[in-house]
Order: structure tokens, then sequence, then C-alpha cells
């Protein structure tokens, strides 16, 4: 499906964009354009990979002018640009709205516009019940490209999404932390011992986003299946494999911080179609025939949701195997094997 095509990844210089290019880098897509703000990451990138079919365009999605040349001729899109740090969004929440909200909306008209065919817009898990304002604002992105998908239907541009837990490894996560703790000397900072997470690789949520780009219909919200451990098992593990008495200290729950994270809440379990290894959480396609919401109601409930309490739990063996696994930490780990 993307032989001589042209695909465009907003916020492409981060985690997910470097594991996509990776991953499309032995394919014979015709062209990957990398759209972010930050050229010093650009041209970190552009010398990684050094290859021709990488094009680099700096913008901002708060910016619909600057997405403009990039979505141009462009067949696919990857909508990755967001702020995502917890505590960053809870003091700047405005911020968050700007990147997440308003320039979700920026991609997906420029999109409609210029006649993209696809487009996956990646969220989080932190959408689901959210309490912080990252969270609440990528529900509202969810909102957003779902809305879109419904008004798009007809013009052939289909919008459809994913949503995923922490990927491993990935910038600003605790997997680096922990391993840069070790490395000082210091203690593990442990904020729960008893919280759970959701543990996906970068090369997963790639499966992921490809899995929504080839069976999404408009408006679909793909979850991937995945495991989760408690924080104080993930952190020794990580003790285990560096081979140190690495001791660990409780903090305390960060500022908006859950216990759990969820993937699919009971409303979206009850309308989810369980497709093997993924979740498929179809649009709302009622319109705005109000008779549907005072009168008719939906008779369907559940008490069941999908979280990382009540998914697959890792043990500390498990944990390493799916570390060891990671290229994005491989450097690191020679030090200890």
């Amino acid at each position: 499906m993307f032989k001589d095509k042209v695909l465009l990844v907003t916020g492409g210089t981060g985690s997910f964009g470097h594991a996509l290019v990776r991953r499309f880098i032995k394919s014979d897509i015709k062209e990957i354009r990398i759209l972010s703000r930050d050229e010093k990451k650009q041209d970190d990138m552009r010398k990684e990979f050094n290859d021709d079919r990488l094009k680099f365009y700096i913008g901002d999605v708060r910016d619909r002018s600057t997405l403009v040349h990039a979505v141009k001729g462009s067949d696919y899109i990857f909508h990755a640009a967001a702020l995502k740090q917890v505590p960053t969004c809870e003091f700047f929440p405005i911020e968050a709205v700007k990147t997440n909200v308003i320039g979700t909306d920026n991609v997906l008209e420029e999109a409609i516009s210029a006649g993209v065919k696809r487009v996956v817009c990646l969220s989080t898990d932190k959408a689901a019940y959210p309490i912080n304002a990252m969270g609440i604002s990528k529900a509202m992105m969810e909102k957003t490209f779902i809305a879109k998908a419904r008004l798009a239907k007809d013009s052939g541009t289909v919008i459809c999404g994913t949503r995923y837990g922490n990927v491993m490894a990935s910038r600003g996560s605790v997997i680096p932390l922990f391993f840069n703790q070790v490395k000082e000397g210091k203690d593990l900072t442990v904020t729960n011992p008893h919280m759970t997470r959701f543990l996906m690789s970068l090369d997963e949520a790639v499966d992921l986003v490809l899995f929504a780009f080839k069976e999404g219909q408009a408006g679909d919200l793909f979850v991937q299946k995945s495991p989760a451990s408690t924080i104080e098992d993930l952190a020794q593990a990580i003790v285990e494999i560096t081979k140190t008495d690495t001791k660990t200290r409780v903090i305390g729950t960060r500022h908006a911080e859950k216990l759990y994270e969820t993937l699919l809440t009971k409303e979206e379990y009850v309308q989810s179609e369980d497709l093997g290894d993924y979740y498929r959480v179809p649009m709302d396609e009622r319109d705005l025939n109000y008779d549907k919401y005072f009168v008719e109601g939906e008779e369907e409930t559940s008490e069941e949701e999908y979280n990382s309490h009540n998914t697959y739990q890792l043990n500390v063996e498990e944990i390493k195997e799916k570390l060891f696994g990671l290229y994005e930490i491989q450097d690191e780990l020679k030090k200890y094997i």
C-alpha cells in the first residue's frame, strides 16, 4: 500500500517518528516527509538515516499556514505531533489545547482540503477517563478526529485513530530515568509500587498504527492488547539487569498521575469489536436527531473496561525479556551483559 506513495509524519522527529522511519526505510515507499519545529532534531535525523527519500519541513501544527507545503502532494498522514508530558500540560493547559486539539484540527482541515487519502491520529490511554490536562486535551483530540471523520466521509479522506499505553524507553519515560539513576548511583524513585502501566515497545506502536491504516474505516479507534506491570516490578527488573544493589525509594504519586491506565472505557468496551490482537471502537453514527439522544437511548451497558490492572500482568522475568528486546536501549544494556 505504500509503494511509490508519499507519507507525512507530523511530530516526526520524536520516538515514534524514528521507529517508523526505521521500518519504512527498508521499503519501496517513494518519500517520507517529517514535519516538526526543531531544526536540530531534524538535522540529527537527516544525518542518522542519510536517505534522500526523507524530506524535512519546519512547521508547527498550531499554525495551519506552515502545514500547506508539507501536506500538499502527501498520500497519507500519520499525525503524531503532541504535547505529551503530564506535568508540563498540567501547568500549561492552554498550550496542550493549542497543540493537541487545535493542531489536530489544523492537520485534518488541511488534509481534507489537499485530498489526502488516509490520516491516522495517535492518541494515548490518558484520554480514557482523563484526570489531567494532557489526557483531557487528547480526549478532545479524539473527539475532533471522529467529528472530522464523520464530516469527511464523502470527501475521499478516511480519518481514524489509535490509542496506546506507555511506550517503553521512549523520550521522557521512566525506563531511561531508571537507567540514569543506576548509572549515577542513586535510588530508583518509584511513585507508587502498586501503580500499573501498559508496556508496549515502539515497534508495537508502529504495528498498531499500520493495522489502523490498513483496516480503519472513518472514525474508527483502534487499541492494541498489551501486557502491563507494576512500577515496583519494572524497577526490580532493571536492578536485576544491571546487577547492582540499587535500592528503590517510594516518593509518592506525581501531580495528576493515575494508579492505573485505561485503554477502553466501559462505554467503549461494550461497543468494541474484538479483532484478536486489537480492539476496534467504531464511530457513533448518530446525527443531530435529538430523539436518538433523549427518547430512544441505548440498552447495552458494561461493567467491564480494559485497563492496566485487568490486562495480563508481566512478572519480573518477563519484563526483563521485554527490555532485552528493545533496540532503543541496546547500547545501554550492553554495559551490563
